[in-house]
């Protein structure tokens, strides 16, 4: 876990991001899916950066929240951002799923593995890591199939987001 600390305070950009959001203030907030999956598979590939098509911030909240205003926050300090805000509290009618109990229980519903990692800086500004499956496992070099989530899901996923062409040493992991 510390190899991904250490990759994340290293790229100036994503740590803005994280400041970004955290003077937000949401509950139980991440952002995740490519924000470390994507720094993770660079690293691996030596590659210095591949651009972000959007930025995954997930939150829990039981409590309704108006997320314009958010998003137009986050516009303001980075314009050049796509943002993506999902409240996780009601991901699982989307997804079919029983209800998520908070942010991580609803990574664990992610079709690939790798994806569901989350980071957060704490009010300490500490980073944080969390996900349901073993951190670690990012480094290993797979997109690994979450058996929670059918297989096509998954598969779809794969070929349509390109991932084996931008990181051709990545194998599927079924």
């Amino acid at each position: 876990m510390k190899k991904l600390i250490d990759l994340i305070q290293k790229d100036n950009l994503r740590m803005d991001l994280l400041s970004a959001v955290h003077a937000i203030g949401l509950p139980d907030w991440f952002i995740a899916a490519g924000f470390v999956r994507n720094l993770v598979w660079d690293h691996l590939h030596g590659f210095s950066y591949t651009q972000l098509n959007d930025v995954d911030v997930i939150y829990f909240s039981e409590t309704t929240i108006d997320e314009q205003p958010i998003i137009d926050r986050l516009l303001v300090s980075h314009p050049e951002i796509n943002w993506q805000l999902k409240n996780q509290a009601s991901m699982h009618i989307k997804n079919g799923d029983q209800p998520y109990r908070n942010s991580i229980h609803a990574m664990g519903y992610w079709p690939e593995i790798e994806t569901a990692i989350g980071a957060r800086l704490c009010s300490d500004s500490k980073l944080v890591l969390a996900s349901p499956f073993n951190i670690s496992a990012i480094f290993d070099g797979y997109i690994t199939h979450n058996k929670n989530r059918e297989k096509g899901i998954f598969l779809s996923r794969v070929k349509d987001k390109n991932w084996l062409e931008l990181w051709p040493k990545l194998q599927l992991k079924i």
